[in-house]
């Protein structure tokens, strides 16, 4: 192992500081950043991206007690007597508090229960971050609607904001409208047709005509998820005779599956095709793609809008049989997954989607991608005000595995307490992340250097903030930065500042990012300071807290030419200065912003 110390309590001349600084930043591998003496076997910097660390204390020049607590006013870290220990970080757990922010984000399914305006502003009081339009319901008009309301919402707050999910429909299989439900009773006989428009007491019809090519004579077909079951018994031209092996009653429109099988269909369909057109024309951000089987139809629809010059981002549902062996390929063509629990548990079973949740967090992780948990997650509280223990057990778990969001469908759509669906599962998930170990989610440091430059600063900034308890602010144009930052999990929150509102609603999605709106101006230091300002205004940080500055991206923000900076500085606020960071002139002192105070970056190639 080699290594390459900034050492600490040393003041450093500005010209020597840049030039050390140049050379870091003009590298894309850490490789390339440093060489390694013969004799010594020492490193040394040999060799542009844009990069700026900073460590800033918050400080206003008044007699109150000094803050002796937790660095970061989000979270408190408890001194327990517990000695954590991860790749070589110190752990420690949180104490819950009342200005505790959670970090894992809550998708919401708008539907009739909270379509109109009042609700839409109380499920983000209560902790909505994204808002989901399920296309397998409603009209265009019903969702312009709610596309409209969120858009006003987020206009009205620069930091606070609704992102919007368009979900499509996909090639489902499902039955027909039923004039009431149909009671099955077990070992009763009943039939699937593929003629249009068939309801009867033991025959009803469904939209797929290649369903009779599909199933074969001992095939399970599942109802709505499994909540009911059937047995192939024969089929002819037009008819599926089946056995009910476990009954219930059977609605309008309820989703077949064949346990082990995927419908041999298109994974995005003539009505998917004209619900994307209509996100494209709505500027929605995400588009949830049921179904996916392969990268190929992902590629599609980046190509697609690429032609329309949409800045979209691309979720792959994860919930057929045939999606799991080209699950790597899917990814790497994708923004991010969502485990969809409810088919893949129709179509493989039950017992493996535990398992496929975790690995499926795991691979994003792995590959720096978003990964949502959905379905069934509060189900009961669709009719009932309270989870059952196993549902908050859920929850839990994956928090735990490190989603960066979790799902709400019937709960907040049709349910009878949406608001109190959101408010367990932010209260779950708030309590979870208490409790977990601080850098539990860090991936192995060994494999840092594998990656581009921005993976080296996202991980030593991550670092920075962990072992100072600082939380971190970040600038960014284009939101990779931040990206970045998130998927090494910092145990404080991320503020993404950024003057892009595209990139804001984005970036909701991401774990632990709180992203704010605010425009950049020709001087870095006068943004720094209006950012610092927007965050005490808001309660988001005290005097006498400590933030860690990031500027990073693959195109600069202030400067013509690419530099890479690392310091840690103390900046004074006092009530007779101009602005927040500046000098009074009379009893300030100037700080020397090369000064590294307490603080060494340790640079690795193993």
């Amino acid at each position: 192992m080699a290594t390459f110390y900034l050492s600490t309590g040393v003041p450093l001349l500005k010209s020597d500081s840049t030039r050390v600084a140049d050379h870091l930043a003009s590298c894309r591998n850490v490789s390339d950043a440093f060489g390694i003496e013969a004799k010594t076997g020492r490193m040394y910097v040999q060799s542009k991206q844009i990069a700026l660390i900073r460590c800033s204390r918050i400080a206003e020049k008044q007699d109150v007690a000094s803050y002796k607590g937790s660095l970061d006013t989000d979270q408190d870290i408890s001194n327990s007597t517990l000695d954590h220990q991860s790749n070589g970080f110190p752990l420690s757990r949180m104490k819950l508090t009342t200005k505790s922010r959670r970090k894992t984000k809550i998708v919401c399914t708008i539907g009739p229960s909270t379509s109109s305006r009042e609700m839409i502003w109380k499920l983000a009081e209560m902790g909505m971050n994204v808002a989901r339009l399920n296309m397998s319901h409603g009209d265009h008009s019903t969702h312009q609607k709610t596309i409209d309301l969120v858009k006003e919402y987020n206009a009205q707050f620069k930091d606070k904001v609704i992102a919007i999910m368009l979900d499509t429909k996909g090639p489902e299989v499902r039955s027909g409208d039923v004039p009431k439900p149909i009671l099955l009773k077990d070992g009763q006989e009943f039939n699937f047709t593929i003629k249009r428009g068939v309801s009867t007491e033991d025959t009803v019809s469904v939209n797929y005509d290649d369903f009779i090519n599909d199933v074969e004579v001992g095939d399970s077909v599942l109802v709505d998820g499994g909540m009911m079951s059937l047995t192939v018994k024969s089929k002819t031209n037009d008819l599926v005779k089946c056995v009910v092996v476990d009954g219930g009653e059977l609605k309008s429109r309820r989703h077949l599956n064949v346990r082990g099988k995927s419908a041999t269909l298109p994974s995005i369909t003539d009505k998917d095709w004209d619900d994307i057109k209509f996100g494209v024309d709505n500027q929605v951000d995400f588009y949830a793609v049921s179904f996916v089987k392969d990268a190929r139809v992902v590629h599609e629809l980046k190509d697609y809008l690429k032609s329309c010059n949409a800045d979209i981002h691309v979720i792959v549902k994860i919930e057929s049989a045939d999606s799991i062996p080209n699950l790597h390929s899917i990814l790497s063509a994708s923004d991010g997954a969502m485990v969809a629990r409810g088919d893949l548990g129709a179509e493989l079973p039950i017992e493996e989607v535990p398992l496929l949740q975790e690995t499926i967090i795991k691979r994003c992780q792995s590959m720096q991608k978003t990964v949502i948990v959905a379905t069934n997650m509060l189900e009961s509280m669709i009719d009932h005000p309270t989870p059952t223990r196993a549902e908050v057990s859920d929850i839990s778990i994956a928090v735990r595995e490190g989603a960066d969001a979790i799902m709400l469908s019937g709960e907040t759509a049709h349910g009878k307490y949406p608001l109190k669906a959101v408010n367990v599962m932010h209260t779950v998930a708030l309590r979870m992340e208490s409790s977990l170990p601080v850098n539990s989610t860090t991936p192995n440091p060994l494999s840092v250097h594998k990656r581009h430059m921005g993976d080296m600063l996202a991980f030593h900034t991550t670092t920075m903030a962990n072992t100072l308890k600082t939380p971190i602010i970040v600038f960014t144009r284009t939101g990779s930065m931040a990206i970045l930052l998130s998927h090494y999990r910092p145990c404080s929150t991320i503020f993404a500042f950024t003057d892009d509102d595209r990139i804001k609603q984005r970036l909701v999605l991401y774990h632990g990012v709180m992203p704010i709106y605010m425009q950049f101006s020709s001087d870095a230091e006068e943004t720094f300071s209006r950012a610092l300002e927007l965050l005490l205004d808001k309660g988001h940080v005290v005097d006498g807290d400590h933030v860690t500055l990031v500027q990073s991206g693959a195109q600069p923000i202030w400067r013509k030419e690419s530099i890479h900076h690392i310091q840690v500085e103390e900046r004074v606020a006092c009530k007779e200065a101009p602005t927040l960071g500046s000098l009074c002139g009379a009893k300030c002192k100037a700080i020397n912003p090369s000064l590294f105070l307490s603080f060494s970056v340790l640079f690795c190639i193993y």
